[in-house]
This record gives structure tokens, C-alpha cells and sequence, in this order.
């Protein structure tokens, strides 16, 4: 029974495809909600859908953790998956639903509960190929790219520094500390330029020109790192799995 209900709950497509699809209606009903208008005219709708997702994902969430325990032997392995990354997604999808009804919130605490229901479009990552894939990427790129974020914050760190240095006197109030420049920092390391703080010194000038044009390159080299990481999954992927065709002996045509 165990071995038949976790092959339709993780391979049956009817019932990932309703999942999926009711995954994306929560994010859209959560989207409309944020309207004044529909929140008003539309309340009970949005609480009855709310209350049905939540009803599925609950029931959902307690039989992945039934079906986890694969031996008898070994109850070890549902606290595993209950500990686990999507298992912790999933409990967080539905837990803002039942909270207020354990301890006494107020309403704006309320409010930013219901906040956590967007994490619910990260279930997507159990049913959606795709999902899967960008989340193996950066499993294997982890190294890579950590180690250029380290050195981007360095960099960060040291040029809000020395603008802090530079401009403070001529510009007390943008920057009035190493952390007010801190913002110049990624706003010109990411080359996105706002243009509500920038120096007006020669040197600051200098400087800001010198992070701008280094920035250009630490902002690619994730990209390619990333590129490069996708290229070589999808010529693996072929390789494990190729076109496997034949000829037929009549007309010589390849045969799927």
C-alpha cells in the first residue's frame, strides 16, 4: 500500500500536474488578494481557496512523511525527510495557516505570516524538470560561486571604504559613514547606477569609474560560471539518454 501511494504521488502525472497547477493558483490568488478592490468583493472566494490548498498540502505533507519511512526497521528516515529541504518547504507552505489558531497574533503580525504562502511556488522544485535542474546547477557551481561572492564583498567593503575617506567631507550627508557608501558601492558594482549618490571629487570620480568598469567583469563571471554549468548538464543529459534510432530494412529510413 506504502510502495503504491508514494508511486502516484511522486510519478502519477494527473496528480503533479494538480499540483502544480494549484501551486501557481496560490501565487496568482495571493497576487490579487494584494488588491483592495478584490480582497473586498472576493473575500470568502480567497478564504475558501486558501483553505482547500491548505487542506491538500497538509494531507499531502503528512504522506510524504508516512512514505519516507521505506523500512520498518528504520522510523529514522521520516524524521530525515521532515528535516529535509523540501521538507521544511512544505511545512512551511501551510504552517502561517495554523498558527493563528495556536497563539494569539495581531493582525499585523497576521499579515506578515501570510507572506510565507509565497514559498509555496518553491514546491515547484519537487514536480518541475526545469526547477530541478537550476537547483542542481547551483548545487555543483556552490563552490565557484561562493568564492565570487566572497571576493565581489571584499571589493565592496574596500571601495566604500576608501569613497568614505574621499567624499566625506565634501558630501557629509551621502556620505555621512562607510555604511551610507556602502550603497553607492552596489549600486555602481552592479552597474545599475540610481544616481541618488555618486562623488563629486576628482579622485571620487576616479575611483567610481575604476568599480564600474570592474564591476562589469565580477557581474559576468557568475553568468558564465552558471552558462557553462548548464551546457555541460544538458551534453551529459544527452549522453545518458541519446535518440536511440534504427534503419528500416525496406526503405532504410530511421526508425524511432
Amino acid at each position: 500500500m506504502k510502495k503504491k501511494v508514494s508511486n502516484f504521488i511522486n510519478y502519477n502525472p494527473y496528480f503533479i500536474q494538480f499540483i502544480y497547477t494549484l501551486i501557481v493558483l496560490n501565487v496568482c490568488a495571493l497576487i490579487l488578494e494584494s488588491y483592495d478592490e478584490l480582497r473586498q468583493h472576493y473575500s470568502f472566494f480567497f478564504h475558501a481557496f486558501e483553505v482547500f490548498s491548505v487542506a491538500i498540502f497538509t494531507l499531502e505533507y503528512f504522506i510524504r512523511i508516512w512514505i519516507s519511512d521505506k523500512t520498518k526497521e528504520d522510523k529514522r528516515e521520516r524524521i530525515n525527510f521532515a528535516f529535509s529541504t523540501m521538507g521544511i518547504i512544505d511545512l512551511i507552505a501551510i504552517l502561517p495557516f495554523y498558527l493563528p489558531f495556536i497563539f494569539p497574533f495581531d493582525l499585523r503580525v497576521l499579515r506578515i505570516l501570510r507572506l510565507f504562502r509565497l514559498l509555496r511556488i518553491f514546491k515547484l522544485g519537487r514536480y518541475s524538470k526545469s526547477l530541478k535542474t537550476i537547483r542542481y546547477i547551483f548545487k555543483e557551481t556552490k563552490a565557484e560561486l561562493s568564492i565570487t561572492v566572497f571576493v565581489t564583498f571584499v571589493l565592496m567593503i574596500l571601495s566604500s571604504t576608501l569613497m568614505y575617506y574621499i567624499e566625506h567631507d565634501d558630501q557629509p550627508e551621502q556620505f555621512g559613514s562607510i555604511g551610507d557608501a556602502f550603497w553607492w558601492s552596489v549600486a555602481t558594482l552592479t552597474t545599475v547606477g540610481y544616481g541618488d549618490v555618486f562623488p563629486v571629487t576628482a579622485w571620487g570620480k576616479l575611483l567610481s569609474g575604476i568599480i564600474a568598469l570592474i564591476g562589469i567583469g565580477f557581474v559576468a563571471l557568475p553568468t558564465g560560471i552558471i552558462s557553462s554549468a548548464f551546457i555541460e548538464k544538458i551534453q551529459n543529459d544527452k549522453k545518458k539518454h541519446p535518440n536511440q534510432t534504427c534503419n528500416c530494412p525496406h526503405c532504410g529510413k530511421k526508425i524511432e
